[in-house]
């Protein structure tokens, strides 16, 4: 099993949805433009990402420019072809995207305002 991640950042590009081959496999791939502490924009760091199968829907509800968090998975494969070197895919597979909201935090609902009431007890 895979250690989980999660990045913040800001969506770049979307890439279509594509299907290989005929047993149903989709793929849609995203890039993020990295952000948070730490991060130095004189040198934006960028991501792409990936999402499978049924996964592929989560991006629909986001467009370019959208500041999101993106939990993922490393996922590495080897490939090797004769009388060539072996070569090592990596990937980084999104299972769930999460806006980011800019709205401020709405306060805490207190007690209701009785201070047009008497403070006597009418009893």
């Amino acid at each position: 099993m895979s250690k989980s991640f999660e990045v913040q950042g800001q969506i770049h590009s979307i890439g279509d949805t594509t299907e290989y081959g005929n047993n149903g496999f989709t793929k849609r791939e995203f890039v993020i433009r990295v952000t948070g502490e730490g991060e130095n924009p004189a040198y934006p760091n960028y991501l792409a990402m990936e999402l499978i199968k049924d996964k592929c829907a989560l991006m629909d509800q986001y467009q370019v420019g959208s500041d999101i968090t993106v939990h993922f998975n490393l996922s590495g494969r080897l490939w090797s072809q004769p009388g060539k070197p072996e070569r090592c895919f990596n990937s980084l597979q999104a299972w769930r995207i999460e806006g980011q909201s800019q709205a401020a935090p709405q306060a805490e609902p207190g007690p209701a305002d009785f201070g047009q009431y008497d403070e006597d007890i009418p009893f």
